[in-house]
């Protein structure tokens, strides 16, 4: 299984794009645990060096869609600034949200193609109504359907009308394409401080082992 995940740090301020880049390792790392594998497909760097103000996540394997759920919506890195001195903000967002990348394309093929001919009327129709040159085509796979009556000759408007499909379709793919393109940039408008899904800390430094006391009774070497 495969999913996409976008990480934003929206229009907030250079902290949220350090927090990004932190919760994306801490991503990272615990989808290593889980036996997943992932990919930086796309990245948008911050102002700061090592700071992303989008990154767009690739997740392989199985259980990826819940893993990816499980990080989806708003995310609270919580520490202090790095940037600013003394006490003050702690808690930096960044919304994550599955996203599409491409938009399927609609293959064309003729076989998919129902042509039938038929009569039309209008400015020189009494001459196509008796010979029944024009052509209706319609693509089953999307529902698409042309008329076509513009030549006399029933193989020039099956042409017509096969391109006239194919453009068709290949306009609608290309508004598809914008819209998931669309789609995707409104997500970086979409964070909502606040109410997080996850809260993340950087972790403790492990504290230091005591030191080892000789066991009672035992010799000290001289």
């Amino acid at each position: 299984m495969r999913v996409h995940l976008l990480l934003s740090a929206g229009r907030g301020p250079q902290e949220c794009a350090w927090a990004l880049a932190e919760l994306l390792r801490r991503l990272e790392a615990e989808a290593v645990r889980r036996k997943l594998e992932t990919h930086r497909a796309h990245a948008v760097p911050g102002d700061r060096a090592g700071t992303y103000r989008s990154v767009l996540v690739r997740i392989d394997g199985a259980g990826a869609e819940e893993f990816a759920a499980s990080w989806t919506g708003t995310l609270c890195w919580q520490a202090p600034s790095p940037y600013r001195a003394g006490p003050g903000r702690k808690n930096w967002y960044v919304t994550a949200q599955p996203c599409q990348v491409d938009a399927p394309r609609t293959p064309f093929a003729e076989a998919d193609v129902d042509i039938v001919a038929c009569r039309t009327g209008g400015p020189g129709g009494r001459h196509r109504d008796k010979a029944g040159t024009a052509v209706r085509a319609t693509h089953r796979p999307t529902g698409l359907v042309v008329v076509v009556d513009t030549e006399r000759q029933f193989s020039l408007n099956r042409r017509i009308a096969l391109r006239l499909l194919r453009q068709r379709i290949e306009h609608g793919d290309e508004a598809a394409e914008r819209a998931v393109t669309a789609a995707r940039w409104r997500v970086h408008d979409e964070l909502v401080r606040g109410d997080p899904i996850r809260v993340e800390r950087p972790r403790s430094p492990a504290p230091p082992a005591p030191p080892t006391r000789p066991a009672v009774g035992a010799r000290r070497k001289r």
